[in-house]
């Protein structure tokens, strides 16, 4: 059996409803991430570490996370 994502929305979602932005959800070996006007579309994984450190990366430029 599995269980439902706990999905997260970043603070960085815009203005209006809020809703221009991706959600992930961490999970122990991936995070998932899916756009958050069209969650039904579909869904991209990646192995934790990597994402982990495609967000640091983001910091460490200045980009917006």
């Amino acid at each position: 059996m599995t269980t439902p994502y706990a999905w997260k929305k970043s603070s960085y979602s815009g203005g209006g409803e809020g809703n221009a932005c991706v959600e992930v959800a961490p999970r122990r070996t991936r995070t998932a991430i899916r756009d958050s006007k069209s969650p039904a579309r579909g869904t991209l994984t990646v192995p934790a570490p990597v994402f982990a450190a495609f967000v640091d990366a983001l910091k460490r430029s200045g980009g917006l996370v």
